[in-house]
């Protein structure tokens, strides 16, 4: 493995748990700031916006540099917005700088998704994303627990600090390991172009359609396992460590089936997660069987993220690719607020907590669809290679060995 995406991996582990940790120290920022917790839950929705607003206008400004020093650029407004919010002494002065924060966040898994891809043989390109990747799945069983542990029992200032610590690390390991010529020249007009080709929005109509089926459920996990599933409260953690689990295996063993199958891999996927809601929805009283459910729902959903990430980026037939790349996080963030959305919808309709798993087998169905429709698509363009796409090609497979070292 190139140590280059050992660097993207801490990174993507520092963005995950920043992203997540908030959730499991509401009640310490509340006291903390002497606010509720209901005011403190909005910084949730202040990072959120700070993704889709960073995502494509940090990827556009950083064209012009190659990935290595917008990586790094990313990474320093990361450990600014962490500091900050680490020393924030009032509640305003934190929403801005987990705002300020947020704006990395998209840019550097679309840059990063590029970058390493280029970093090995174009066959391994979708493994080399879900290494990266890896970093942001192992924050939900590590970080964010350890984090949350740490602010009961210390403060959330300290796991903000460290976090920006995390982000210097990654700093370091960027510069260390990074190529400076992993890129190639592009610019705004060239990426633009990319989404001129109907593939590429057939993709990102697969994220934010199919993932929809992820977010749908997984938004409401607490009260399913709890109030249909029977669990203690106090068991609702572990539990969701153990589908942390379940996503990191998921997240391998996708990026070495993806680069094998591609879209197939991800259509039979869909409908194995549609399979899966369904009988979740018949069994979620039984405890056991509602364990063991979730997180084979939560391996075989992060096993398609890589894939997708990597199909996108091959859809747009540009050099570079990145801001396609960084749209595609903004679609999992649109796929995010739809699920959470559609899942909201049918339970206060009173259709029960097993409601959103139809709605996410409903979802997952006609995802599983849209990658079928992409295959054909992806087909009839295998043979339309430009010199363009031959020299992108042939320039990913001289860095292979850039980082041999």
């Amino acid at each position: 493995m190139p140590r280059a995406l050992l660097a993207l991996a801490i990174g993507a582990f520092g963005i995950g748990t920043t992203e997540f940790v908030v959730m499991g120290m509401l009640p310490e920022i509340a006291d903390g700031l002497d606010v509720s917790v209901s005011a403190v839950g909005m910084l949730i929705s202040a990072y959120a916006i700070g993704v889709v607003v960073g995502a494509p206008t940090l990827t556009a400004v950083g064209l012009r540099f190659t990935p290595r020093q917008t990586l790094v650029a990313l990474m320093v407004v990361f450990v600014v917005g962490n500091t900050l919010a680490a020393l924030a002494p009032t509640y305003g002065l934190l929403v801005a700088a987990r705002v300020l924060t947020a704006l990395a966040h998209g840019s550097f898994f679309g840059v990063g998704a590029v970058a390493a891809r280029r970093l090995v043989p174009p066959a391994h390109a979708t493994r080399a994303i879900s290494l990266m990747v890896t970093g942001l799945t192992l924050a939900n069983v590590v970080g964010v627990p350890l984090g949350t542990f740490v602010a009961q029992h210390a403060s959330w200032r300290v796991v903000l600090g460290a976090i920006a610590l995390i982000g210097v690390a990654t700093i370091a390991g960027l510069l260390a390991w990074m190529p400076s010529d992993a890129g190639e020249p592009t610019d705004l007009r060239a990426e633009l172009r990319a989404f001129r080709r109907a593939q590429v929005w057939l993709v990102l109509g697969l994220t934010m359609v199919g993932f929809s089926a992820l977010f749908a459920v997984y938004s409401y996990v607490s009260p399913i396992l709890t109030e249909l599933g029977g669990i203690p409260t106090e068991w609702v953690t572990p539990v969701l460590a153990l589908f942390g689990i379940g996503t990191t295996v998921g997240t391998l063993v996708g990026g070495r089936l993806g680069d094998r199958y591609g879209f197939s891999f991800v259509a039979v996927g869909l409908v194995a997660m549609a399979g899966v809601l369904v009988v979740f929805a018949l069994l979620a009283w039984t405890t056991v069987a509602a364990v063991a459910l979730l997180v084979v729902f939560g391996t075989l959903s992060f096993a398609l993220g890589p894939v997708v990430q990597n199909a996108v980026i091959d859809a747009a037939r540009v050099p570079g690719g990145s801001l396609v790349s960084a749209a595609n996080q903004g679609a999992f963030n649109v796929a995010n607020a739809v699920g959470a959305a559609l899942g909201a919808l049918v339970i206060s309709a009173g259709l029960g907590y097993t409601a959103p798993m139809w709605v996410g087998a409903v979802l997952a169905l006609v995802g599983a669809g849209l990658a079928v429709l992409a295959r054909a698509a992806d087909g009839r363009t295998a043979l339309d290679v430009t010199p363009v796409d031959r020299l992108t090609h042939d320039r990913r497979a001289d860095l292979q060995h850039a980082d041999a070292g």
